[in-house]
């Protein structure tokens, strides 16, 4: 039918029913997706995920302080034996992560390179873990060289001096200090502060951690983190230095943070090589931390200046 005007009718448009929202529980909000760049709703802002088990990590580190007190107090004299120990198991991982990038590390003489070192060390001194570094070096080079020449074999050169030098060689520093008088407290001072770093930066960095140190090298490391270190780690060496070594108030004030920046640095190369290497932790043999290396990055560069600081300040 047509109109008065000659012209059709109108349909009319329904409209469109609108899909039904989901009702909430009373006194809910709907959960809406972060845009890029913005904060997750979700999550509450600046709070750190601690990134690992922190119970079974603790269990671990109070286990490894108690067998330090006992090697340093009650039994010295397996002493030496914890510090060869501690550089086989090291360098087993170092070779091993160096072996990610291609390079063959020959592991027996380098091995017995680092138990040489620490038996020099204990036998003839300084004199002793010089002499051993030069001669551990001289046998993993000829080692290698008589198996395979060229690049390949200079690059595995290169990686096994590395290996010696960043772990017997720094490490049997803790024997010159436990051989001096009142050894077991130097070397519980180059070990201590290191951990109070690691212990205050951690705490510091879950808790207060807002600015980014070296994100390019360590994404979890803070400046909040470091002051943390800084406190907890000069509180170390003012407790030990005056009341087990005898020093001065100021001493412990000085000592502390420079063994905290120096282990700051350790762990902070550590990190580079992981990243290099494409590692996330250098082993698995402790559970919550990683592997031995994971530990004791931080104290490898502490004992050589703990030991310097000492002969000169004390």
């Amino acid at each position: 039918m047509r109109g008065s005007g000659g012209e059709p009718p109108k349909r009319r448009r329904r409209p469109r029913r609108k899909p039904p929202q989901q009702q909430l529980p009373e006194g809910d909000a709907p959960i809406l997706s972060p845009q890029p760049g913005e904060p997750d709703p979700i999550k509450p802002a600046g709070k750190r995920n601690p990134g690992r088990n922190l119970p079974l990590a603790t269990i671990v580190g109070m286990v490894l302080l108690a067998a330090l007190f006992v090697s340093l107090f009650a039994l010295p004299q397996i002493f030496p034996f914890m510090v060869a120990l501690t550089a086989v198991i090291g360098s087993i991982e170092v070779a091993t992560a160096l072996s990610h990038r291609g390079m063959e590390v020959p592991l027996p003489p380098l091995l017995l390179g680092a138990v040489g070192m620490v038996v020099s060390t204990v036998s003839w001194g300084a004199e002793g873990l010089v002499t051993s570094a030069a001669i551990a070096i001289g046998v993993v080079t000829i080692w290698r060289v008589a198996d395979a020449t060229g690049m390949s074999a200079l690059r595995d050169v290169m990686g096994a001096v590395f290996t010696i030098a960043w772990l017997p060689l720094l490490g049997c520093f803790l024997l010159l200090l436990h051989a001096q008088p009142d050894g077991a407290w130097r070397a519980l001072l180059a070990l201590l502060v290191p951990v109070a770093n690691d212990t205050g930066g951690y705490f510091a960095g879950v808790l207060f951690g807002r600015t980014p140190m070296a994100p390019a090298i360590s994404p979890k490391k803070t400046w909040e983190g470091f002051a943390g270190s800084l406190l907890l780690g000069s509180l170390a060496a003012v407790l030990i230095s005056t009341l087990a070594l005898g020093g001065p108030w100021w001493f412990g004030l000085v000592l502390g943070p420079v063994i905290v920046v120096v282990a700051t640095v350790g762990d902070l190369c550590e990190s580079l090589l992981k990243r290099d290497l494409g590692l996330k932790d250098m082993g698995q043999l402790l559970p919550g931390h990683g592997g031995i290396m994971d530990r004791i990055d931080s104290l490898l560069l502490a004992a050589p200046v703990t030991y310097l600081l000492l002969g000169v300040l004390l």
